[in-house]
């Protein structure tokens, strides 16, 4: 009898998602280390099955990118710098690698890594919720900032004493404008 695999830990999985070209992906090494395989196999069953793993399943990555990730990785081991760019699995490109890793360790790794996916979008869509609700929020609070501050205006009118110098009272007639006159020449 064969020992169970690992359990992974969603937050393993998690730490390895990550966003390029505004989706999001796993590297083929992460994927490889996830299934307990060799990058390099992994990416030969790929190329076994090209139809499998259209663009929007997989990409290679670029030689910009893949130096752009590079740097976020900081120092990394010997053997860890990349030999060759990078391949990039989507969601869907995930699942159908579980059609072409036909072990009973894909398929729990799978499994777990579909989960942190759905998770992660459940996520996304609540806090774009609650951004659209602050946004909905700000706008009718700016509103009320100009009765807020009329307000107060009211109350500062209300509580200030009124002036000890005492109010005339009646009618006052101010200094009468001077008569225009036209000068002849």
């Amino acid at each position: 009898m064969t020992d169970p695999p690992p359990l992974l830990q969603p937050a393993q999985i998690e730490q390895a998602i990550l966003l390029i070209r505004g989706q999001r992906v796993m590297l083929d090494r992460d994927l490889a280390a996830l299934y307990g395989v060799e990058t390099k196999n992994l990416n030969k069953a790929v190329q076994r099955n090209p139809d499998r793993f259209p663009a929007d399943f997989m990409f290679q990555l670029t030689a910009d990118e893949a130096e752009c990730l590079r740097f976020q990785y900081g120092t990394l081991k010997r053997g860890q710098h990349f030999k060759y760019l990078p391949h990039v699995f989507t969601q869907e490109g995930v699942a159908m690698l579980s059609s072409v890793l036909r072990s009973p360790r894909a398929v729990q790794v799978n499994i777990t890594i579909m989960r942190v996916f759905v998770r992660l979008r459940e996520t996304l869509a609540l806090h774009t919720e609650l951004a659209h609700k602050l946004a909905e929020m700000e706008r009718k609070i700016e509103g009320h900032d100009t009765s807020i501050c009329t307000l107060f205006d009211a109350i500062d009118q209300l509580t200030t004493p009124p002036s000890q110098l005492p109010r005339e009272i009646g009618f006052h007639v101010k200094d009468a404008p001077k008569p225009y006159r036209v000068k002849k020449h």
